[in-house]
């Protein structure tokens, strides 16, 4: 990279709770929110990790909630934290210079389900004229603007579950190309919800453990039958370094690399070598002018899903064969919360850094066999010395997308 870009400022909701301090919490005390989900009754897979008692009246900024589709509601709240935690005042920064880039994999999947349920059962005269506008993919982002003022670019990325990380890179190298000198990258789903969970359910990769949810998202665990779907948002802020010790803002962390692959294999399957991820992961290093020996930490992407966690698990064994990180996954306690979950998990790894905390891995008990002798941190959270961690996110369609933070001294 061509400058280390600093992260100022975090903001999350996410199914551990509202706000970054309840979210940490969450993670660090390895306890699962899955939950049985009346919206899900009656479906093979009726379980989800959802916000708990979010309420978007409350969410400084947002005037008639309803306009919104729920994805940004939590989008939304979650901005309003990052610019809290950045010392930001959209009332005092030059709007032209700001950036915005926002991932998501289905954009207002809810508005659109709800309002097509209604134009089947009621007829075109009832849809609602904010459909589009709740529905469309762009437009969480287009409402951000809005709320902020903000002016400069202001994009959408989709890589499926890797479009938060996406978004991360992408406003790396808007601020790496002197186009703005502050960027929000965020990632917003909601996809817990009747049509998207029957049809992940159809495909096989949810799990079926109806009678044990709170224990069915299980990363690198030998008895995994898939993921649990969840919602939430994230939001990082993003500087330009000279900008960002202009403002007397210290960094929280560093973006020092990253990088972004594609399998060219298989539509949801990873590539049975994890080719693209092992690029990923070295141009990320090189990008970092790092050596695989120089990792303390993985948040990897470990879904629970039988392939992902095998391929991921492998990779990682066969590079850091001379040093092991230390490896995590937050979706054992928040679920899989899609386009959001490289965005969340991104923020996750910088909080491990801040804190020199490694959460634990929730529901391991037994580690496949391609996990074992790898540094899962499991049962309780572990206090590590660490410099530089990797942020892993992969997606449907062959995506694989590496992240590389580094502490502040």
């Amino acid at each position: 990279m061509a400058c280390p870009i600093a992260v100022t400022g975090i903001g999350l909701v996410t199914p551990g709770g509202i706000g970054t301090d309840a979210t940490w919490k969450a993670v660090c005390g390895g306890c699962s929110t899955a939950r049985t989900d009346p919206q899900l009754k009656g479906l093979p897979v009726d379980f989800s990790c959802r916000v708990p008692g979010f309420d978007a009246d409350s969410v400084p900024g947002i005037r008639q909630p309803w306009r919104y589709d729920r994805s940004t509601q939590l989008l939304l709240a979650a901005a309003a934290e990052a610019l809290r935690s950045a010392h930001l005042d959209p009332a005092d920064w030059d709007p032209s210079r700001v950036a915005l880039v926002v991932g998501s994999a289905a954009g207002g999947i809810s508005t659109l389900e709800t309002q097509y349920r209604k134009f089947l059962d009621r007829g075109p005269r009832n849809l609602s004229p904010l459909t589009l506008t709740g529905y469309l993919p762009n437009m969480a982002a287009g409402h951000l603007t809005l709320v902020l003022g903000i002016t400069g670019p202001a994009l959408q990325t989709s890589t499926a579950c890797a479009s938060g990380a996406s978004a991360v890179i992408t406003a790396c190298l808007l601020l790496d190309a002197g186009l703005c000198d502050i960027a929000l990258a965020a990632g917003c789903d909601v996809m817990t919800t009747p049509f998207c969970a029957a049809a992940f359910a159809k495909m096989g990769a949810l799990s079926r453990r109806t009678h044990d949810p709170e224990r069915a998202s299980r990363p690198f665990d030998r008895h995994r039958d898939g993921f649990v779907l969840g919602e939430g948002s994230a939001v990082i802020v993003l500087e330009r370094t000279p900008h960002a010790t202009a403002r007397q803002v210290c960094p929280r962390a560093h973006v020092v690399g990253h990088a972004t692959t594609s399998d060219a294999h298989h539509a949801t399957t990873p590539h049975p070598e994890g080719r693209g991820l092992r690029s990923a992961v070295l141009q990320t290093l090189r990008a970092a002018d790092a050596a695989v020996g120089d990792v303390d930490h993985i948040n990897a992407h470990g879904t629970s899903t039988l392939l992902n966690d095998r391929t991921e698990a492998a990779v990682i064994r066969a590079l850091f064969q001379s040093r092991k990180p230390s490896i995590t996954s937050a979706k054992g306690v928040l679920g899989h919360t899609m386009g959001a979950a490289g965005a969340i998990e991104a923020a996750l790894t910088v909080m491990s850094l801040e804190q020199q905390v490694v959460p634990p891995v929730a529901n391991f008990t037994e580690p496949d066999e391609a996990a074992d002798g790898l540094d899962l941190v499991t049962g309780q959270a572990r206090r590590q010395n660490l410099r530089l961690a990797l942020s892993h996110s992969l997606g449907f369609g062959g995506h694989n997308t590496v992240l590389a933070f580094a502490s502040v001294p």
